[in-house]
């Protein structure tokens, strides 16, 4: 599936790079950057205790919050793109900031970053632009979500509207259950993020993400991927950030994306056109494919975690240009992104507890790993000061390999699962159940 590599000299300097952020998916994006060869050096900020393990790859300390010491420091090192890994600097304003001071910036400005941090936005975008998505209804009060939730013949999906690191979803099996979600969102679980909930029909099928890479004006696809959000075994419990992924989603077919792309990602982008919004960066479609079509289920402005990890390891040394183009408006349309013939799968280990209260600090000990074509990709960790490694999040670690199907991708990151041990590991043995031969037999 190989492409003709672009010459280096139609794109400007990319010696320096620097991404923001802590988790995989920032860890992942380094790996797969630093294999240009163009690149000397990739700075994370603040990164996470896996970060200098990759190649090339620094973390260094600066206040993002801080417009002059960010800048300044940016200038010193020289930085020739910023990539910006989390949503949260995106709803701040970042990319605004810098592209101001004529940083090239891949990550869409705040009026982009709406797509996901206002659910009840996205759904009137999706609503004005004709996007197929479930029928919802905004709402200000407790009062006022009872009176829908109790006009529903079914139970109603519950949606804080603003950030939730992946959280403020619940999908209540009674009216009961939508009841005590609305009000605990009101009642400030998730802060400012609940002043508004978004009560959503509940809609069946599979789940599937697709990632756009975009200039403002065009965009090329990343490999489709599937995610599981769910904390337990048999997608049950609650939801988390994702629990585990694979790449490419076998079911997706060609015709499925075809209708996605002319149903859903152009009309996205032509939507936010209209709107005057330069959107700079990656479009996460987050869908669900039910028996009318695909829908949308959300937007996200940035990469998803654990997909990013998924999908970094089949991209070629080409990557790098492709995020520059987006940054500067620049890609013509027709980019083919050169992947692996290989496919992918990842599986997370957290700490016990997560996605609710859990301990963190605990040492990781990790054995003999199998390095080829796995990576481990530090998602919550953190070093003592004596250097030992420990956990530091609720997602400690995404265990990626990449094979030529998905048996053996599976089998070997759950050996090398087997070579990582700290106290209160957990992590679900059926990632990946979909598209592993005989395992639903098996289990």
């Amino acid at each position: 599936m190989g492409i003709h590599s672009p010459s280096s000299k139609s794109f400007s300097r990319l010696e320096n790079i620097l991404i923001i952020g802590n988790g995989g998916r920032e860890n992942s994006l380094a790996w797969a950057i630093q294999k240009n060869e163009l690149v000397k050096k990739v700075y994370l900020v603040p990164g996470n205790a896996g970060s200098e393990r990759i190649n090339k790859c620094k973390r260094i300390k600066i206040d993002i919050n801080n417009e002059n010491e960010l800048v300044e420091k940016l200038d010193f090192l020289k930085i020739d793109l910023v990539v910006i890994g989390p949503e949260i600097p995106l709803a701040n304003g970042l990319a605004d900031l810098l592209r101001k001071k004529d940083f090239k910036v891949f990550g869409p400005n705040k009026d982009g970053a709406k797509l996901e941090f206002s659910k009840s936005w996205a759904k009137e975008f999706m609503q004005k632009a004709n996007i197929p998505t479930a029928n919802f209804w905004k709402v200000n009060s407790l009062e006022e979500a009872k009176k829908i939730i109790n006009s529903s013949s079914i139970p109603l999906v519950v949606k804080a509207d603003g950030l939730a690191s992946g959280k403020g979803v619940f999908i209540p099996n009674s009216k009961d259950e939508c009841f005590k979600a609305a009000e605990s969102i009101f009642n400030g679980k998730f802060g400012n993020s609940g002043n508004i909930v978004v009560l959503e029909e509940k809609i069946q099928g599979p789940e599937v993400s697709v990632f756009a890479l975009c200039d403002g004006e065009r965009y090329t696809l990343l490999p489709t991927a599937q995610d599981h959000k769910r904390l337990n075994e048999k997608d049950k419990g609650p939801n988390t950030g994702g629990m585990g992924a694979y790449s490419p989603a076998p079911l997706l077919t060609q015709d499925y994306l075809d209708k996605i792309i002319k149903e859903i990602i152009e009309p996205t982008i032509n939507e936010l056109n209209k709107r005057n919004i330069d959107y700079r960066g990656v479009i996460y479609f987050g869908l669900m494919i039910t028996k009318s079509g695909p829908k949308v289920i959300e937007y996200n402005c940035r990469f998803g975690d654990p997909e990013c990890q998924t999908i970094m390891p089949l991209m070629d040394q080409n990557f790098v240009f492709l995020l520059e183009k987006c940054s500067m408006g620049n890609l013509t349309g027709d980019e083919k992104i050169s992947t692996s013939d290989k496919v992918s799968g990842c599986v997370i280990a957290t700490s016990k507890g997560y996605p609710h209260e859990y301990k963190t600090g605990f040492q990781i000990k990790i054995g003999k790993i199998d390095s080829n074509d796995c990576q481990i990709f530090d998602s919550g960790t953190s070093l003592s000061a004596n250097g030992k490694l420990l956990t530091d999040g609720g997602r400690v670690l995404s265990i990626v390999c990449q094979d030529r199907d998905f048996n053996m991708v599976f089998e070997r990151a759950y050996k090398n699962l087997k070579e990582i041990d700290f106290e209160g590991i957990y992590f679900r043995n059926d990632i990946g159940h979909q598209v592993r031969k005989n395992f639903s037999k098996e289990n």
